[in-house]
């Protein structure tokens, strides 16, 4: 029987429970982390010092966001990169030119790219997103934005890298070597591009994702690959999971590659069992082609569980959760 008794001590409960303020017991509700999270994943070996960065932001409960942005950041600083950020090696005639692009977890995106003389093309693609109607701006007039927005422009060919590029012009045949990003190699040799992409899950549950490169090293002037493509280098849907993406941007372009593994997580494929579907879309349309390049997906779903599938053996990716720091893990391939 519910009696007066009974009725008192549940009415004193709900009286307790409405001192609170409110904003205390929506702290309390946001805060409380699923299962697996908060996590940041990213591509590469490189990405074990860009996710420690990313994890200074996640473990103190701020938002995704500004952790991948922080997170990919360090490699775009580090002048040993020359597939990311300010180190780059050059295209064909000369430039350095950069590509990154962002995502949020309210389906916000901004995107810069072939942007010359910014050291920092992922802070760029932030601010393209939070300051402007558009989600992309390219060449000058991402590098005119850049500045308006206080960015320092200045000169991004190291001379390192123009000895390479001076070297390589002797030749001047592209040919890109798989996997270049792990080996050591010298001026004048054959050389690949790569890709940081970056997705975190903040302690709120939301997923925010980051991509940044210098494109294919030696390519044609003003060439854009998959890395600042909404849907190609990046996918990021809250309700379902994130996705981006490393190796050759065109066939990553061709099949719209990070989307797609994400709407294959949908459909309730794990991570890895939709990288490895979209790797396997893009060997069925070019199986010659696929052969002998690299394409590698990576990616996280809403649980916080991940994967990722390459085409060919030598794609890595590294994890860092409160459990997992410094973590790289070899991702599985179809050749």
């Amino acid at each position: 029987m519910f009696n007066r008794r009974k009725f008192i001590k549940i009415s004193a409960a709900g009286a307790s429970l409405a001192a609170l303020s409110s904003s205390k017991i929506a702290k309390a509700v946001a805060y409380k982390p699923a299962a697996g999270v908060p996590i940041v994943i990213s591509t590469w070996d490189f990405g074990i010092p860009a996710n420690k960065e990313a994890w200074k932001v996640l473990e103190k409960g701020g938002r995704a966001l500004d952790a991948v942005e922080a997170g990919v950041k360090i490699p775009e600083a580090d002048m040993n990169n020359h597939t990311v950020g300010r180190a780059g090696y050059p295209d064909r005639d000369g430039h350095v030119t950069l590509d990154a692009c962002i995502m949020d977890e309210f389906g916000n995106c901004g995107s810069v790219a072939a942007m010359e003389n910014i050291a920092h093309p992922i802070s760029v693609a932030r601010a393209v997103m939070e300051k402007t109607p558009h989600v992309m701006l390219v060449g000058d007039g991402a590098t005119q934005f850049a500045v308006e927005q206080g960015f320092k422009k200045e000169k991004l060919l190291t001379p390192e890298s123009e000895k390479a590029w001076k070297e390589w012009l002797k030749t001047a045949k592209y040919s890109p070597v798989m996997n270049i990003e792990n080996k050591q190699h010298q001026p004048g040799s054959k050389y690949n591009h790569d890709t940081i992409g970056m997705l975190a899950i903040d302690a709120k549950g939301n997923i925010s994702g980051a991509c940044t490169t210098s494109g294919m090293a030696f390519k044609l002037h003003g060439r854009v690959g998959d890395s600042p493509i909404i849907g190609a280098g990046l996918y990021v849907d809250n309700e379902v999971g994130g996705a981006t993406s490393t190796g050759v941007g065109e066939e990553v372009i061709r099949n719209v590659g990070s989307f797609l593994v994400v709407e294959l997580m949908r459909q309730g494929l794990s991570p890895e069992d939709a990288c490895k579907e979209a790797v396997k879309r893009i060997i069925k349309k070019k199986p010659d082609t696929a052969k002998n390049i690299q394409v590698g997906f990576l990616a996280i779903n809403k649980k916080g569980e991940y994967g990722a599938y390459a085409i060919q053996q030598g794609f890595s990716f590294a994890v860092c959760n409160a459990d997992k720091q410094d973590l790289l893990i070899p991702g599985k391939s179809f050749y």
